[in-house]
């Protein structure tokens, strides 16, 4: 019988904040934090951020779960559930990630569609060497599409896969990147809510197991800079009233079989493109990946089976028609990066954005988009402050606390290099 259970919320930094509580909360239930740990930043200190209240006596805010959200966990006898976070008198917290999600959800719903969501996760393992430092894990046969011990000696992701199966987690892949030792993850598409929690408690798991391993498994988009980055690709579709995919026009996908919806979510995203990056790629080690030619989402473009474009249209129809937007990192709280997402996308579908051409260029030489993110965090967080748009579809105040926390970032990395900036984050994500 369980004998606790591990309370659960993701914050500002993508970090897990939580409590273990007794068997006796294994119900309906609620647990209080202090509010100002929205102003709490990578290297603990602590900020006068917008909405964390720590000039006011740093207040409580209410942490709120349901029974029915409660699963399985990898810890022995634990529970595990993510709740919403509420203040005080009762209200939903703005700067709530999981809260801004629910609010995208509803949006969409209000149009008589609910949001699918995938997504792929890309992480690099480490391990340290004798003297404590982080170095990358020998996968001295690792390849692109890899399995087996060659491409993982420790075999700590047959014991992810393992566990991941036992609590119910729909797996639809595991398997080696194009650089060693990178790994991707992906999880069954689901309820945009469903799929983020699964995919924030999956990553929280995978973490802990390689470290029992003795590995560090880091989803930081760009902890080796000699090897390429890591993403994190938010895939979604719709389903009506019927419980059809919205996004299909019949059997076929690709850029010629796409219908109104899908063209208007695509016009979103390229119009909210620059200020998307401030929100989906929010880490200083972002913007090493974000780069031209990188498979990363930096063009403002759009197009079929292309692996170089931001937003990618899935060739299968019907049922599985999706949009694949390729910007995201990891290292941005996914329930905000997926509420970025849809609300980018449907600002396109009700305001009518018109959509540019798609691309005809091959993304490493030739491209014919003529803008692009930021190439800093800084100018990210600049794109964003400028799209009031955007920001007022994911939250004003999640987005007012968000810009402020990520400007005092910028001059806390300035003179971070290498692994110095690596390990500003790399305990963390």
């Amino acid at each position: 019988m369980p004998q606790r259970l591990r309370a659960l919320f993701c914050d500002h930094l993508s970090i897990l904040r939580g409590k273990y509580l007794p068997a006796s909360k294994i119900t309906d239930a609620s647990t209080r934090f202090c509010r100002s740990n929205f102003g709490v930043h990578y290297d603990k200190d602590l900020l006068d951020a917008p909405g964390a209240m720590m000039m006011q006596g740093l207040p409580d805010m209410e942490l709120h779960w349901k029974a029915e959200n409660i699963r399985d966990s990898w810890d022995r006898n634990t529970k595990i559930v993510i709740g919403d976070l509420y203040d005080t008198e009762g209200q939903p917290l703005p700067l709530c990630g999981r809260g801004a999600l629910k609010r995208a959800v509803a949006d969409w719903q209000a149009m008589g569609l609910s949001p699918k969501v995938g997504i792929e996760l890309e992480a690099f393992a480490l391990v340290a060497d004798e003297n404590g430092r982080l170095t990358p894990y020998d996968t001295p046969g690792a390849h692109v599409y890899g399995t087996g011990p060659f491409s993982d000696p420790l075999r700590f992701n047959d014991a992810i896969w393992e566990k991941a199966c036992e609590l119910g987690f729909s797996l639809d892949m595991i398997t080696t990147e194009y650089d060693s030792p990178q790994f991707e993850y992906t999880l069954t598409f689901d309820d945009a809510l469903a799929a983020v929690d699964s995919i924030v408690l999956f990553r929280l798991m995978a973490r802990e197991i390689a470290l029992e391993h003795g590995v560090v498994l880091t989803f930081l988009p760009k902890p080796i800079a000699q090897a390429g980055g890591s993403g994190m690709h938010i895939n979604f579709s719709f389903t009506d009233a019927q419980g059809a995919n919205a996004l299909s026009s019949g059997p076929k996908g690709g850029p010629d079989h796409m219908n109104d919806l899908a063209r208007g979510c695509i016009a979103g995203l390229m119009h909210h493109h620059r200020g998307l990056a401030g929100l989906v790629a929010p880490t200083a080690n972002s913007y090493q990946r974000l780069q031209p030619g990188s498979l990363s989402g930096f063009l403002c473009n759009w197009g079929g089976d292309h692996r170089n474009v931001t937003t990618r249209i899935s060739t299968e129809g019907g049922a599985k028609a999706r949009l694949e937007h390729r910007m995201a990192d990891a290292s941005s709280n996914p329930y905000i990066a997926v509420a970025a997402v849809l609300q980018a996308a449907r600002l396109g579908v009700q305001n009518a954005y018109a959509l540019g051409p798609i691309e005809t260029g091959d993304g490493f030489e030739k491209w014919d988009a003529k803008d692009s993110a930021a190439t800093s965090l800084k100018e990210a967080i600049a794109d964003l402050r400028a799209d009031t748009a955007l920001q007022q579809a994911v939250g004003q105040d999640l987005c007012d606390n968000h810009t402020f926390m990520k400007e005092k970032e910028v001059k806390k990395t300035k003179d971070l290099e290498g692994d110095q900036l690596r390990d500003f984050y790399v305990w963390f994500i």
